[in-house]
């Protein structure tokens, strides 16, 4: 494996454990809040927010605050019409003041129009806009003090993080992806599909490879999971595995390194 690629994926691994250990603090938030740590201000490094008006208007609010940059990643694919017109004028807004933006989407969002569409628009102001394909940890940094995370399971809440030590994470994780992601076109040529149609892919190749399940694959790639079935027929056909199971033994064996009789375990 690649050593960028490697280090992406070692991010990957990071942004699971991560999101793993703030869940194991919900319960404990919710139990009693008051407990929780105050900074400076009096408000919570750790804020449950479970409301999606409370969790809209609080993004709304962090937005107009944000004064040097604004990170975003958002997983999931194209992105609902309703959402982009709800932040296109915020954001609009938000780079008229100078402020940097920079979000990461999935690929498969590139063949959403109203997405492209948005894009296009952010871009002419400066904002850049990149793509990947695994799975992203839906988030949003603001100027490096203020994250955002979604909340897995419980659709509409958001984790406020104000802990210094997190938000270096979050920002970490983000910039490790960035490096990795590609620029976001406008426009998707025939040749450009290919090709991202072949890293799709590979990438779904990978993720069978760890037995992971049609339905876990298209959520991590940001598609149906029709879609995502129609990828896993053709590939279990060009490797000639008569089920699931048996493409994904074939291919966790063609990914795994041969060895050889010197480099044999004792």
């Amino acid at each position: 494996m690649a050593p960028l690629a490697l280090l992406v994926r070692e991010t990957h691994d990071e942004m699971d454990r991560l999101r793993g250990r703030l869940e194991t603090l919900v319960p404990a938030y919710e139990a009693g809040a008051a407990h929780l740590e105050r900074n400076g201000s009096g408000r919570a490094k750790l804020e449950l927010v479970t409301d999606l008006g409370a969790v809209r208007a609080l993004i709304a609010e962090l937005v107009a605050g944000c004064e040097r940059e604004l990170l975003a990643s958002q997983p999931g694919g194209g992105r609902p019409v309703e959402t982009l017109e709800e932040a296109i004028g915020r954001d609009e807004s938000l780079l008229a003041r100078g402020v940097r933006m920079r979000t990461i989407y999935q690929h498969t969002a590139r063949y959403s129009r109203p997405t492209a569409a948005y894009v296009e628009r952010v871009t002419a102001l400066g904002a850049q806009v990149r793509t990947l394909g695994d799975a992203l940890m839906r988030m949003l940094v603001f100027d490096g003090h203020t994250g955002l995370m979604a909340v897995p399971d419980r659709s509409g809440a958001a984790l406020v993080v104000r802990e210094p030590a997190v938000v270096h994470f979050m920002t970490s994780a983000f910039e490790r992806c960035w490096v990795e992601a590609e620029p976001f076109p406008t426009t998707v040529g025939p040749d450009a599909a290919r090709s991202l149609s072949d890293e799709l892919r590979q990438t779904i190749v990978r993720l069978l490879a760890e037995g992971l399940e049609d339905k876990v694959i298209a959520r991590r790639l940001g598609m149906s999971e029709r879609t995502c079935q129609r990828h896993i027929a053709e590939i279990m056909r060009a490797v000639g595995a008569k089920s699931r199971f048996q493409a994904g033994y074939l291919l966790s064996s063609a990914a795994a390194p041969a060895v050889s009789g010197d480099e044999a375990p004792s």
